[in-house]
């Protein structure tokens, strides 16, 4: 099957304004991403789609494939769907979220191979929560799911819960996705973000809203998300400890 990686890196964050150029122990991030990605499928299948000009110079220094999109898309998913009306002949696309630079290159192909055993059907990645702390986070998507796999919802509240309150057990959601092309375009036609994907600030739920199926693989999620300067810092810390922490 014929695939591209998506990289969608926006400047404009409202948590953390220029986070895909935040420098990472000497490398900006987007480029972090991007390195980890090509070592998962090969330099040739991934692309950056930005709306922002420094990030599109900045990445033209280390690839070609660099695409501008516009700057009013609602989503990282969005984003991909206007960088594939500009990628010739492919069947699905994987979307890595910028944020991630300590994003797994085996859990890369994981979901690729997962989805080139399941064409058709939308993967996303999940992992097992190790700690309250992050069952409680509200930066951190939590997952629930039907026995086959199948996405039921996702929550930044702390889901399942229970009567105690206690943290038994969770998932969390990892920002690989990989979709067929043609659902990109369902997606985009939505002229607002659905309402529960606007409420909770999860885009994958748009397609549970519009009636697809979401189809998670849990992977093991070492990788840190990039939200704000103190994840940033943590993330530094884990670089300087190990620079291929999770390349493993």
């Amino acid at each position: 099957m014929r695939y591209a990686v998506v990289i969608p890196a926006r400047y404009q964050s409202s948590r953390f304004p220029g986070k895909p150029l935040v420098d990472l122990n000497g490398t900006p991030m987007i480029q972090r991403v991007w390195e980890r990605c090509c070592i998962a499928v090969g330099k040739e299948r991934v692309y950056i789609a930005t709306e922002n000009k420094l990030i599109y110079d900045f990445c033209k220094g280390f690839t070609d494939n660099v695409l501008m999109t516009s700057d009013n898309c609602k989503t990282g998913t969005d984003r991909v769907y206007e960088a594939c009306q500009q990628i010739d002949d492919i069947d699905f696309v994987v979307n890595v979220q910028g944020d991630e630079p300590l994003i797994s290159p085996k859990e890369i192909a994981t979901i690729v191979d997962e989805y080139i055993e399941n064409p058709g059907k939308i993967i996303n990645g999940m992992a097992r929560i190790t700690s309250d702390e992050e069952y409680r986070s509200l930066t951190i998507p939590k997952v629930v799911f039907r026995s086959d796999g199948r996405l039921l919802y996702m929550s930044r509240a702390a889901i399942p819960g229970n009567k105690t309150g206690d943290f038994v057990r969770g998932w969390k959601q990892i920002c690989i996705y990989a979709f067929p092309v043609d659902v990109l375009t369902a997606f985009v036609s939505v002229k607002d973000k659905s309402l529960f994907e606007n409420e909770e600030d999860i885009e994958i739920l748009r397609f549970l809203e519009l009636g697809y199926d979401v189809k998670m693989k849990e992977v093991l999620g070492k990788s840190v998300a990039v939200d704000t300067e103190a994840d940033a810092d943590k993330v530094r810390a884990l670089l300087e400890f190990n620079p291929q922490f999770n390349l493993e």
